[in-house]
């Protein structure tokens, strides 16, 4: 895209812009300067010829635009972003009466393609549970606690945050349930498979006391120092479990609770009842899960979910 210097000054709005960002929208600096070099671009690109000043600039003007970013094979998020960026920033120019009508506004977002979630078939999901498993050679703490973890985020599809501040009391392995406290400080509870129990049942009675060391933690899952793991302790404990098995695809944390969704729904459970389980308020966001290709599940589900 080649950059050339716009006929007229549009530093000193864009110094009113920024400031408007920041004070009456409450956006964050690196929000504020993405707003403020998209809108630069724009100018940047423009074709003066058309206007000597901004009142003379149309929607066509904008839509040449859009078909310029096009062409340049943009993502389709970029493109809106930047598109978006130009919206906000004429209402603004028409909030302040520096121009009387708004070029973007019979503008409409291009749709962004929405990106599907990497999922784990279920035999994937085995094998990267299973190599942590401990057998009678390697039943070491950090076996256990590895085990523990990966059952638990698999049987209830938390976010990691939401595993991690896991405690002791949030734990019901009588009843069968975890509760947990999610986005916003909301409560829900979910239900734990057999193997999950198993695998918390035998790293309480057989790891967390080593890693305590004597102190004590309400949190469930510890470090080797008897404090509340971390995303990257968490981050490293799930790199080795891969590097036990052949799985090519780009597996983190986030990756467990859409497969858990996706597995769930593939083997017949209620739309609402994996909506609740998750913890999304806006049952559009656990929709996506039912547009995934699921060709590749060729097990035979036995009940709702295959480790249960």
């Amino acid at each position: 895209m080649k950059l050339t210097e716009p006929l007229f000054e549009i530093d000193p709005l864009l110094e009113r812009f920024s400031n408007y960002l920041m004070i009456e929208r409450s956006l964050t600096k690196s929000s504020v300067t993405s707003y403020v070099t998209d809108v630069k671009q724009f100018f940047s690109t423009y074709n003066k010829s058309k206007a000597t000043n901004l009142a003379e600039i149309k929607t066509e003007d904008i839509r040449q635009y859009i078909a310029i970013l096009n062409s340049l094979q943009l993502a389709s998020s970029s493109v809106a972003r930047k598109v978006s960026s130009l919206k906000m920033f004429f209402r603004f120019l028409v909030s302040e009466n520096l121009i009387h009508s708004d070029p973007c506004e019979e503008v409409a977002l291009p749709k962004v393609k929405k990106k599907l979630p990497t999922v784990l078939t279920v035999n994937e999901i085995n094998q990267i549970i299973d190599s942590t498993q401990p057998t009678n050679t390697t039943r070491t703490f950090k076996d256990l606690r590895a085990w523990a973890m990966l059952e638990t985020l698999y049987a209830t599809g938390v976010r990691i945050s939401e595993l991690l501040s896991l405690r002791l009391n949030d734990i019901s392995l009588a009843e069968g349930f975890v509760r947990v406290l999610g986005k916003g400080g909301k409560e829900r509870i979910i239900p734990l498979g057999k193997l999950a129990i198993k695998a918390i049942k035998e790293y309480l009675q057989s790891a967390r006391s080593k890693m305590l060391k004597g102190r004590s933690s309400e949190y469930l899952f510890l470090n080797n120092r008897g404090q509340k793991l971390s995303r990257m302790g968490f981050w490293k404990i799930l790199q080795e479990s891969l590097k036990k098995v052949r799985i090519t695809k780009h597996v983190t944390p986030h990756t467990f609770r859409h497969s858990f969704a996706t597995h769930l729904l593939e083997g017949g459970a209620n739309l609402r009842a994996v909506q609740e389980m998750l913890g999304h308020s806006n049952i559009a966001t656990t929709q996506i899960y039912t547009h995934l290709d699921r060709s590749y599940l060729k097990e035979v589900y036995k009940t709702f979910h295959p480790r249960s």
